[in-house]
């Protein structure tokens, strides 16, 4: 029997998988003082400020925490003079602050698990909030050279991040959230993207890359199947979030073996107040039998091992099973539970707080 990082690899290098990949099994995440200083800790249904300046909302039954950008709490003023606004958080931190997260790297089986080291918010997601959506959105048309060279800094700022985290933690994948659409549609043309986006990330990818990081994942629960080609040219691998309006068949008959896709079963369809387990099981039949288990891993969209109502990540995770052991004969079961993202987050930050207390 393959280890969980073994069939993943078997399944988007088309190898010879002998089950279904189940969600996020294949990796473990790790954290990090730096992430953890310039995310901010926001529990769910309070109110922070991150480590940017940004004000941070998470209210109760929502996926995640989102940026208050009102025209009194919103960073950037100005993007013509947005140097003014914008100061990085720190990337140096005393050994004593890495600590802990270097013994939860060390404690995991790499050989069965990729360890991954986690980034959120994106390019794309700093620069919204920081200024707000429209009006991020109108600073690509009005103010191009500013924005460049605000993405330029915030490019900078993460690559400095990455080479704290590499030389404490040594991660062989990175988990990098960025949103780049709607259910429907991308937020920017494709030549946008390429002009503005695309750049920053064949740095941060490369760099990755260049130094030991073996598979990046990138989430974007969204519509991006047109940026799927700059996506490959960025160095990703897996691209985790893609929801069912993006023709995920049609993704892994075109770019298969130069990309693989993690989702297809939309949050909104199954991740709701009225769940059950009979629906669910309906969704992910379906799914799987679209999509097949090459070059495809079965997943919800959200962006992490969780789900907004309790019990729906598990109920997804038992109907994978049930297909690997009807289609392998595999009779293991991936113990695949729910790990919230933002509960990893708020005690790392607590055991930070402990330490500088």
């Amino acid at each position: 029997m393959l280890t969980r990082r073994q069939n993943l690899l078997e399944t988007i290098h088309g190898g010879h998988p002998d089950r279904l990949v189940n969600q996020y099994e294949y990796m473990q995440q790790v954290f990090d003082p730096v992430l953890l200083n310039a995310l901010g800790n926001c529990p769910r249904g309070g109110t922070a400020v991150n480590g940017w300046g940004v004000t941070i909302e998470f209210p109760d039954y929502v996926p995640g925490p989102f940026p208050d950008t009102s025209p009194e709490k919103v960073v950037i003023k100005d993007i013509e003079h947005w140097r003014d606004y914008v100061k990085a958080p720190a990337v140096d931190f005393p050994e004593e602050a890495w600590a802990p997260f270097v013994q939860q790297a060390e404690s995991i089986d790499r050989n069965e698990y990729f360890v991954a080291n986690f980034i959120a918010p994106g390019i794309f997601e700093k620069l919204h909030y920081l200024m707000g959506m429209e009006e991020c959105m109108m600073a690509f048309y009005e103010s191009p050279d500013e924005m460049h060279e605000l993405i330029d800094f915030l490019t900078d700022w993460e690559i400095q991040c990455a080479e704290q985290v590499i030389r404490h933690l040594h991660p062989d994948a990175l988990f990098h959230h960025d949103d780049w659409g709607s259910q429907k549609s991308t937020f920017m043309s494709p030549a946008m993207f390429e002009e503005f986006i695309l750049p920053a990330y064949k740095k941060i990818y490369g760099y990755y890359k260049d130094h030991g990081v073996q598979l990046i994942v990138h989430h974007s629960d969204s519509f991006a199947a047109t940026l799927v080609p700059y996506m490959i040219e960025m160095g990703v691998d897996i691209w985790q979030g893609v929801m069912s309006t993006n023709n995920v068949p049609e993704l892994i008959r075109k770019y298969g073996g130069k990309i693989s896709f993690q989702g297809g079963i939309d949050n909104g369809k199954v991740d709701r107040v009225d769940w059950t387990k009979e629906g669910i099981e309906q969704e992910v039949r379906g799914v799987v039998e679209a999509c097949g288990n090459m070059y495809f891993i079965p997943s919800t969209t959200m962006g992490g091992p969780e789900s907004t109502y309790p019990g729906v990540y598990e109920a997804v995770s038992e109907t994978i099973d049930k297909i690997s052991e009807e289609k392998f004969g595999y009779t293991g079961k991936s113990g695949n539970k729910a790990d919230p993202l933002f509960a990893h987050v708020d005690k790392a930050s607590k055991e930070i707080s402990n330490q500088d207390s």
